[in-house]
């Protein structure tokens, strides 16, 4: 009949649950890093703002150039330990990679939100500050209590899921 209204009654077992939306970026973030070209850690990142992603970035080799997995490690050949002498690396991380994105396109960086399956390291975390990005959130730790430090210092904010 012209007019009348139908409703729809879900059933209880067909309802589903949506996740909320940290989950959902950082979801999307998690496919992001499958992308790296990193021998020791595949991490992604991508920046938010207005729940609109405005860039992502996965670690690895610049752009042209031969990636690790094809030439191999520079710093397992040297055997560096994790979280250091991070120069020593062919590679970006994805938080810097990310922010280089923004600023290649063009897409301000400022009251963003950055999602990465890792917790950035201290240069990654003076790049954050400086792009007046003002919250992060992350899934996995990381052992860096310089970038804890100076985030806390910065006011910004670190949630990890």
């Amino acid at each position: 009949m012209a007019g009348e209204k139908i409703a729809i009654k879900a059933q209880p077992e067909m309802v589903k649950q949506r996740p909320d939306w940290d989950t959902y970026f950082l979801d999307i973030i998690e496919l992001v890093s499958r992308r790296s070209t990193c021998r020791r850690r595949a991490v992604g990142a991508g920046l938010v703002r207005d729940r609109r992603i405005l860039a992502t970035g996965y670690n690895g080799a610049p752009s042209g150039l031969t990636h690790c997995l094809e030439i191999g490690c520079l710093r397992e050949q040297l055997n560096v330990p994790s979280g250091e002498r991070h120069e020593l690396c062919r590679g970006l991380h994805a938080e810097q990679n990310v922010i280089i994105q923004a600023a290649l396109h063009g897409v301000i960086t400022k009251g963003s939100t950055l999602y990465c399956t890792n917790h950035p390291c201290v240069i990654c975390a003076k790049m954050i500050i400086n792009a007046g990005i003002v919250r992060i959130v992350i899934r996995d730790g990381y052992s860096d209590k310089l970038a804890t430090d100076m985030l806390k210092e910065a006011d910004i904010i670190v949630k990890q899921l």
